[in-house]
């Protein structure tokens, strides 16, 4: 109730971003492996900038 009104961090944005992309990818591995390999490269760069953050 009282986290409704809580901005989220820098950090759990990005995490949400890494984790939207690996589903992605995951899901797109058995029918288009292009794109599924350029949703990974961009999972890969969201992980680079929250390791920035740590």
């Amino acid at each position: 109730m009282f986290g409704l009104f809580k901005k989220k961090s820098e950090k759990d944005k990005l995490y949400e971003q890494y984790q939207k992309l690996s589903k992605e990818a995951h899901s797109l591995s058995s029918t288009n492996r292009k794109l599924s390999d350029q949703k990974v490269y961009e999972a890969e760069e969201i992980m680079k900038k929250l390791e920035k953050l740590k």
